[in-house]
């Protein structure tokens, strides 16, 4: 272990400091197999999307044991606000309506979390585009809550993942990211993902290593 890492845990661990979790869009339009077909995913990217989202859902269990908040950030496409920079980008017309293949989109069984659910009492963070605190209250909540680093997990690691511990560290967030409790659609892509979040962005780590930290952090 290198004395950069040494330094890097030590901070996490400290007396008094206070993780949290941000479980980022493992909804259905986003996890569900039987609707990602239109992604073209190979057997094995959606063998490794079934275990990031295992890991996902037994970070959440250890977090909840570990008395870790739980925050859930989901995205919620909502057809009277249309993000025309999306439109543009993925078919060329700014200013069409939602397209009917919109994922998440609000009060639909696409944006409904798969196989995890938040608890009573953990909040619920609807996002409009990629970074869960772009236009939300998340860093407020996390503040709120006494909250100094952040385990960030989810789908896709390219993408609404990126994202969000991107604006996160730029908040000044520490982050870490566990390369086993995230995805993307295309093993390189995931690979290429993991690498830029370690090179700029975040502590790259696995989730037994964070249940350990968040065992240490409760002493």
């Amino acid at each position: 272990m290198s004395d950069l890492r040494d330094r890097q845990l030590a901070h996490l661990v400290r007396p008094g400091g206070r993780p949290a979790l941000v479980v980022v869009d493992v909804q259905h339009d986003f996890a569900d197999p039987g609707r990602l077909s239109g992604y073209g995913l190979t057997d094995d990217a959606l063998t490794a999307l079934d275990r990031a989202v295992t890991r996902v859902g037994a970070l959440v269990d250890a977090a909840r044991a570990s008395r870790v908040p739980v925050v859930w950030v989901e995205l919620g496409s909502d057809p009277a606000r249309p993000w025309r920079a999306s439109n543009w980008l993925r078919g060329g017309e700014y200013d069409a309506p939602m397209s009917p293949e919109e994922p998440c989109v609000l009060g639909t069984p696409g944006a409904e979390w798969y196989r995890m659910r938040p608890a009573e009492g953990e909040p619920r963070v609807v996002k409009r585009g990629y970074s869960g605190f772009l236009g939300t209250d998340l860093d407020a909540r996390l503040r709120a809550a006494g909250c100094d680093w952040l385990t960030v997990v989810g789908l896709t690691s390219e993408c609404c993942v990126q994202a969000t511990a991107l604006d996160a560290v730029q908040l000044d967030w520490p982050v870490v990211v566990p390369r086993d409790a995230t995805a993307a659609y295309d093993l390189d892509v995931n690979a290429a993902a993991l690498v830029q979040l370690g090179l700029n962005v975040a502590l790259l780590s696995d989730t037994d290593e964070v249940v350990e930290l968040w065992k240490k952090a409760a002493l």
